[in-house]
């Protein structure tokens, strides 16, 4: 038993294996911090260091608008501090679609029933804008022009019925119900993009009052004040618009200082619906790398009312940190 050497052995620890699910958060590294931070804060990391029109592909860079959209900051909407704290401009979601309503390359038999349809959508479209229920007092939405109080809506698709394509808009400013007049701002902000793409154009408005933020929609004719085609840049449509759009916000309502967006935060805690808060909650846990549920935050981003499946049906914000809590 003395010359036994079977108690001698060597210990050979193999590689880190995953066990199961994480129980800490790992290190980060310097992007993924600067990353995190700037999603928390409102922003898009993809956008940082970057300015519209530049190195965006020529496509994007091609169209009415191009200049205009490359002589713009990319940082116009962050935030700036003076002597009294941290500011920022008004913000403005402004959602673009370009629809074909006569496909160039569409030919054969069935050409005549594509067009067809897709004139029928567009007016699907036009009676989904002025359906009742969408104004302050809950009555029929009313079309707009840049002269008219009282637009015809069915006489602006039928000068745009042989048109190639048509502009969607919708443009909703975080603080529309703090503005005095949505129509006013709406022809403002067309005067200008009139300006940027060195044309008049022909298009309506209807405020939509039926959401918890107010929004416009616009639809803009795909032709130029001469008759020719309106190409617009890809950069002015996803950056121009909207920065156009917060400028003339901030000019009527000022730059926002973080006590503002603090308050504005802090309200939306008891609302039972998908908010900005719930959703920089979501930006920032996708940040680090987890999720509270296998599906909580994609059922959450996909239709806001679903709950999660680890939350009460209708439980806020507010209730969900305290339970969570206690």
């Amino acid at each position: 038993m003395a010359g036994d050497d079977s108690d001698d052995f060597r210990i050979r620890p193999g590689r880190l294996r995953s066990g199961g699910a994480r129980l800490g958060v790992g290190p980060q590294s310097f992007v993924r911090q600067v990353e995190s931070a700037v999603r928390k804060a409102g922003g898009n990391p993809s956008r940082i260091g970057g300015v519209a029109g530049k190195k965006s592909g020529r496509f994007n860079a091609r169209g009415r608008g191009a200049k205009a959209a490359a002589s713009l900051s990319a940082d116009a909407g962050g935030w700036r501090r003076d002597s009294s704290g941290r500011y920022r401009a008004r913000r403005v979601i402004v959602k673009a679609r370009v629809v074909k309503l006569n496909p160039q390359r569409r030919a054969g038999r069935s050409a005549p029933k594509v067009r067809g349809a897709i004139s029928r959508a567009a007016d699907a479209h036009l009676r989904y804008l002025e359906r009742d229920g969408v104004t302050r007092e809950g009555e029929k939405g009313c079309a707009y022009s840049a002269i008219e109080n009282e637009a015809d809506g069915r006489a602006f698709i039928e000068r745009g019925r042989e048109d190639r394509h048509q502009f969607r808009f919708i443009i909703a400013p975080e603080d529309a119900e703090e503005m005095t007049d949505l129509r006013r701002f709406t022809r403002d902000l067309m005067r200008q993009m009139e300006t940027d793409l060195d044309t008049q154009l022909d298009w309506i408005g209807v405020d939509h009052h039926n959401t918890g933020h107010p929004h416009t929609h616009v639809i803009v004719r795909g032709v130029t004040d001469d008759g020719k085609i309106l190409n617009i840049a890809g950069d002015y449509i996803a950056h121009g618009v909207r920065h156009r759009a917060s400028e003339l916000v901030t000019r009527e309502l000022g730059h926002q200082s973080e006590i503002d967006v603090a308050r504005k935060l802090a309200s939306e805690v008891d609302a039972e619906r998908l908010t900005r808060l719930d959703r920089m909650l979501l930006s920032g846990a996708a940040g680090r790398g987890r999720r509270r549920s296998t599906a909580g935050p994609r059922r959450l981003l996909s239709d806001p009312r679903e709950p999660a499946s680890s939350d009460q049906p209708g439980e806020t914000a507010g209730a969900i940190w305290t339970r969570r809590r206690g």
